[in-house]
């Protein structure tokens, strides 16, 4: 077999798939393998390269054209309280209660929401998230629901679900909150 050329290298950077396609293609098969071992091979042909390469090294030989891990990241780190909420021997349910906690809430909330009750269940989304703050807050382990630090979740979820909750009282027609500067506000950027 030829040493790969630079084209196969550029079909291979194009697509991900090129790269196992030209291994298949290269490796040997049991009929190529004989033929190696026989005599006939020709030892002038050059090196046998059976995967993908890049320019020679420096010693001469091709190198292999992916790169090795880096040194520095060797796992993922679990979020803070991001273990189990529940004994190792409970059931998937009950280690993650309060992530489905907080779905469930929220699926209620879109299922009202779809229904035509919107107020009602755009106001379950965002209790559903300020939910999702206070376990953060509260419990060591929440499982699933950690996501961050301990804090930026609890900025996040909090956040959200205030917004939401308040976008919810304010909606039109008859709002169930009211903050008049924020009429002001919306009559002098249009007027």
């Amino acid at each position: 077999m030829a040493q790969a050329s630079g084209a196969d290298e550029d079909r291979a950077a194009e697509s991900p798939g090129a790269a196992e396609e030209d291994r298949a293609a290269e490796s040997p098969g049991p009929d190529e393998e004989r033929a190696a071992d026989s005599p006939a091979a020709d030892p002038d042909e050059g090196p046998t390269v059976t995967e993908v390469v890049s320019a020679p090294g420096p010693d001469g030989e091709p190198m292999r054209a992916t790169r090795e891990v880096g040194g520095f990241t060797r796992d993922t780190a679990r979020p803070e309280g991001g273990g189990r909420a529940a004994p190792a021997d409970a059931p998937a349910s009950a280690r993650q209660w309060p992530i489905i906690a907080v779905l469930a809430t929220t699926g209620v909330g879109l299922l009202l929401t779809g229904f035509g009750i919107f107020r009602v269940g755009t106001l379950l989304v965002g209790l559903a998230l300020l939910l999702g703050a206070v376990l953060r807050w509260c419990l060591p382990s929440v499982g699933m629901l950690a996501v961050r630090s301990r804090f930026t979740d609890m900025v996040t979820y909090g956040g959200l679900g205030l917004v939401v909750v308040l976008l919810a009282l304010m909606v039109q027609p008859k709002p169930w909150l009211v903050i008049p500067f924020l009429d002001e506000v919306l009559h002098f950027t249009i007027d």
